[in-house]
């Protein structure tokens, strides 16, 4: 079977997972998708590995754009996503309501399961916090740090330490099995990232990757996109 080949940030992979079937029974296409660190992905890109459709954030979407490698007439807005808080399956959740309950909670987990901190937009927002909280040092060996959210929370689910805690982007954690949203990051600390869709200019399939975007986008999967983790409104 053709496939259309996607590249695109962790955050989008349960939506496109639950978008495949559709997209399949209409289009007689599957769906290869890399789904990974928002940097990585966009080097992935540039180095010119075939694909049909990116979904990043916002910014690095903009900046492909300026680089000449996605259609900018294609680039279109899916939703915002919070960076949230993660527990394992059956722990109790955790609460941060401010700065001082998120400081306290960080410094209580004996492991702290994160995507990437160079690469990943939730990494690189938990690493400022980390800064912000003033903690980085005093948390830096229990930090568990993996190429994606994704990983990370599948790595948190299989846990053995006592009292773990992760920290990644909403839509990972709704999406992996064995880890509960324990709560979005209280405000100051708060992170909300709009992630959008486009076509490479050299993509092979241009109407079908036109076609999954308007899947992705439309009132008929509002429900779907809500129940992956992404919110309607586009305010980062």
């Amino acid at each position: 079977m053709k496939t259309l080949n996607i590249l695109s940030g962790g955050a989008a992979q349960g939506l496109v997972r639950s978008l495949a079937p559709a997209f399949e029974a209409e289009t007689g296409l599957g769906v290869a998708g890399d789904f990974g660190a928002v940097g990585a992905m966009a080097d992935r890109l540039r180095a010119g590995v075939p694909t049909d459709i990116v979904i990043l954030t916002a910014a690095l979407i903009a900046k492909l754009a300026d680089e000449g490698l996605i259609l900018r007439s294609s680039i279109t807005n899916i939703g915002r996503v919070e960076t949230a808080l993660a527990v394992r399956a059956g722990d109790p959740l955790v609460s941060a309501e401010d700065a001082a309950s998120l400081r306290a909670a960080l410094l209580a987990a004996d492991a702290i399961f994160v995507p990437d901190t160079k690469a990943s937009t939730a990494g690189i927002h938990v690493a400022r916090v980390l800064a912000q909280l003033d903690i980085a040092d005093v948390v830096a060996d229990h930090l568990r740090m993996f190429p994606n959210g994704a990983t990370a929370m599948r790595h948190l689910a299989e846990s053995r330490d006592r009292r773990p805690i992760g920290c990644t982007q909403s839509t990972e954690i709704i999406s992996t099995e064995g880890v509960m949203l324990s709560g979005t990051l209280p405000p100051g600390c708060e992170l909300a990232t709009v992630y959008t869709a486009a076509i490479p200019a050299q993509a092979s399939s241009a109407s079908q990757a036109q076609r999954l975007i308007a899947l992705l986008k439309s009132s008929e999967t509002s429900e779907l996109r809500s129940q992956a983790g992404f919110a309607s409104g586009l305010t980062s």
